[in-house]
């Protein structure tokens, strides 16, 4: 059986559609499946609508966040619920074209254990958006040493991979990421991102930047490195004035003096201020690891087994 794993965040009005077209398409490729909506504590009808869907649709089983515990938790809670020799993770909203699972599918009966879905192209978006987010990827490709310029959260992955992503300890997770560092059997599918039908996109720029930030923070240790990088700048400049400062006094040339201590003050005090900020930063991560805390909380469920 395929379980289709679907984080749904205010998509009210992409509930009742998404249950039937994919329904639709895996009913008419014989595949056997079951349709796990995850609402991560929207505040709209959507958990409703999910509920609705499970009366109308017997594939379809629901789980309701206590509060807003962010997509990452979604992807997660319905991994580690679904029942299925195979899963699939695609975005409620449908810009995930529901037809390649089809595909997806047929390279999985061929052995395949992770098959992902590489991006064409973004569909439309602004500038600034899609400048935003080239730039985050370049960057969470070098700091994890991963090349994820066109990944995305769409992908299938076998029982054995699934099995392996629920035995990961850590509270603080990156799908995206984690999905492609296990390893296994690999190939891809390529695949056009389509347009919202329906609602409003729940990616700004602001929320991309935050998703850069944390998802680096919980995958690489790379910023820590960056102190060091710091460090030997401030380093060889200092050398550099050093050397400057001790050829004007044997030459007996007077020395500027006052700006030039104020702008090394500042600039070494920015850098020792960046240093501890990112420190500071890795250590509320630990804190938060240590705390053991669940990733999410499951106030409801619905459909399938789980009903109560």
């Amino acid at each position: 059986m395929l379980s289709v794993i679907l984080p749904s965040y205010n998509e009210e009005k992409m509930i009742a559609v998404a249950s039937k077209t994919i329904t639709d398409i895996l009913d008419g490729a014989g595949i056997d499946h079951e349709l796990l909506f995850v609402d991560d504590g929207s505040k709209d009808n959507t958990w409703n609508e999910i509920v609705a869907a499970s009366e109308a649709n017997p594939h379809v089983v629901g789980l309701h966040f206590s509060r807003n515990f962010g997509k990452e938790s979604a992807m997660f809670a319905g991994l580690e619920r679904a029942s299925g020799d195979c899963c699939v993770v695609l975005d409620c909203d449908l810009q995930h074209p529901p037809e390649k699972i089809v595909e997806m599918y047929r390279l999985w009966e061929q052995g395949y254990e992770v098959i992902e879905g590489i991006k064409e192209d973004r569909g439309q978006e602004s500038v600034m958006h899609r400048f935003a987010a080239g730039s985050f990827y370049k960057l969470i490709s070098k700091a994890t040493g991963m090349d994820m310029s066109s990944s995305s959260d769409f992908k299938l992955l076998d029982r054995k991979v699934v099995d392996t992503l629920n035995q990961m300890p850590e509270r603080n997770v990156f799908f995206r990421a984690l999905s492609f560092w296990v390893g296994f059997k690999k190939t891809t599918v390529s695949y056009k991102v389509q347009e919202r039908t329906v609602g409003e996109s729940k990616w700004s720029t602001s929320s991309l930047i935050k998703y850069a930030v944390t998802n680096i923070g919980s995958f690489s240790s790379a910023p820590l490195h960056l102190i060091t990088i710091l460090g030997i700048i401030m380093l060889i400049t200092s050398v550099v004035m050093g050397v400057i400062a001790l050829v004007q006094k044997i030459a007996g040339v007077a020395l500027g003096g006052f700006t030039t201590v104020i702008l090394l003050l500042l600039f070494s005090a920015s850098l020792i201020m960046i240093s501890l900020g990112i420190i500071g930063y890795y250590v509320a991560r630990i804190y938060e690891e240590i705390k053991g805390r669940p990733r999410y909380i499951i106030s409801q469920t619905v459909g399938g087994k789980n009903e109560r």
